[in-house]
């Protein structure tokens, strides 16, 4: 049986002692992408002084579960089990997305802007729609 150019050694990387195959480079790398997006929810939230999900927070679950999902089922390894635990998180990610655009609208300031820098009534905000909100203590908090 002989192995496509995917399941090939990079031969580069051998004085290192690692064996890596370009698949398991695109595993890895969708593994990283998909643990770091809670770094980024981290320092969203601490900017924000509350709990917030920024955009770019889904895309980094799309594409990193997509990738350790092709790592999955195309390289050699070929593990159902690594494809079920990459199925769900990908199609729950794009639905988020799909929610937070249709909630949002598309062109968003930032992604990490969603902490409530703009003014209740304020389009930006996504919710162009719904009346303005007053609390005295909502302009409290901006210095």
């Amino acid at each position: 049986m002989a192995m496509g150019p995917m399941n090939q050694e990079i031969l580069w990387l051998g004085w290192t002692g690692l064996h890596m195959t370009p698949w398991k480079v695109i595993g890895m790398v969708g593994a990283l992408m998909f643990g770091a997006r809670w770094i980024v929810q981290f320092v969203a939230s601490k900017r924000a002084q509350k709990p917030v999900i920024p955009r770019l927070f889904w895309y980094m679950s799309i594409v990193g579960s997509l990738m350790t999902l092709s790592y999955f089922i195309f390289s050699s390894k070929q593990d159902a089990v690594g494809v079920l635990q990459n199925l769900f998180p990908a199609f729950t990610a794009i639905y988020s997305l799909y929610l937070d655009i249709r909630h949002r609208g598309w062109n968003r300031e930032k992604a990490w802007d969603q902490a409530g820098s703009s003014s209740p009534g304020d389009s930006s905000a996504g919710i162009a729609s719904q009346p303005a909100l007053s609390s005295p203590a909502r302009g409290a908090d901006k210095r």
